[in-house]
């Protein structure tokens, strides 16, 4: 429905307004492609967090079956009854539950030390000058990197410049280093309302801008275009108060936002010991 009344807007636009048939056209073709990878975006970092707390859930639970075994395992041996329990399928299963417990701290603590690695390898990469524009941070497993527009681009365009091209490389270095990664870039605006010919809102800038960052990456910095998604979100996510000067640059921001292979984990599920 959203989608719908955005494209009857743009249509009257088109109608009100001197935009070419086909700059028409194009801005529409680009409103599509921004708009599906902005679902796919959101819907990859849902995944992520997901399977996250799926993850943590069969660790909680794998450590409470053993600490059962383990009861039932002392009550057996305090007194000295065998006749109804098999004290050798209980070592087994205790054993596997153990070994499962720890390949899932391994699992996770690898993750968490890659993220932390990669963390500091881009902190240490960039300047102090460029630090102040970059907000560098670790939430739920996965690598946040929030870029002001400021540093990106001109108020009210989408085009790179040279000085965010340069940090942008520094940044693809990093996420090559790290080739099972993927990569979504998220593009965020204040809740000012755009004038622009040729943008019709801030969904329209936002997306725009997200897009131009991953044809940086792909097209100058030879990141692999298969694992990055491009998305808008307009003035829709905000992490500060859009009444201020202040707040509303805070808001205005581009995200580049660096998921794990959770493959490992959803693996060590399939073989979770069962009771």
């Amino acid at each position: 429905m959203k989608k719908t009344l955005i494209l009857a807007g743009f249509s009257a636009l088109m109608m009100t307004s001197c935009v070419s048939k086909k700059k028409y056209d194009e801005l529409q073709s680009e409103f599509e492609k921004v708009f599906a990878a902005q679902q796919t975006c959101n819907n990859q970092l849902t995944r992520c967090e997901s399977d996250r707390s799926s993850i943590q859930a069969q660790l909680d639970a794998s450590k409470a079956n053993l600490n059962s075994l383990q009861s039932a395992l002392d009550q057996c041996l305090n007194a000295q009854s065998t006749g109804n329990v098999n004290i050798t399928k209980l070592i087994e299963q205790i054993d596997a539950s153990n070994s499962y417990i720890k390949q899932l701290i391994a699992s996770k603590s690898k993750s968490d030390s890659l993220n932390m690695v990669l963390t500091n390898n881009l902190t240490r990469s960039l300047s102090r000058d460029e630090m102040r524009d970059i907000d560098v941070q670790v939430q739920k497993g996965v690598v946040f990197i929030s870029l002001s527009d400021n540093m990106l681009y001109r108020s009210g365009s989408y085009e790179i410049s040279s000085e965010a091209n340069e940090v942008l490389g520094k940044i693809a270095k990093i996420i090559k280093d790290y080739p099972t990664y993927d990569v979504m870039v998220e593009g965020n605006t204040d809740n000012v309302p755009i004038s622009k010919t040729n943008i019709r809102n801030n969904w329209d800038l936002s997306a725009l801008r997200a897009s131009s960052v991953v044809q940086a990456l792909q097209e100058q910095h030879g990141v692999d275009p298969k694992r990055m998604t491009a998305g808008g979100r307009g003035e829709y996510n905000s992490i500060s108060s859009n009444d201020t000067p202040s707040g509303r640059a805070e808001n205005r921001r581009t995200e580049i936002i660096i998921l794990p292979n959770l493959e490992q984990f959803m693996e060590l599920i399939g073989q979770a010991p069962r009771g």
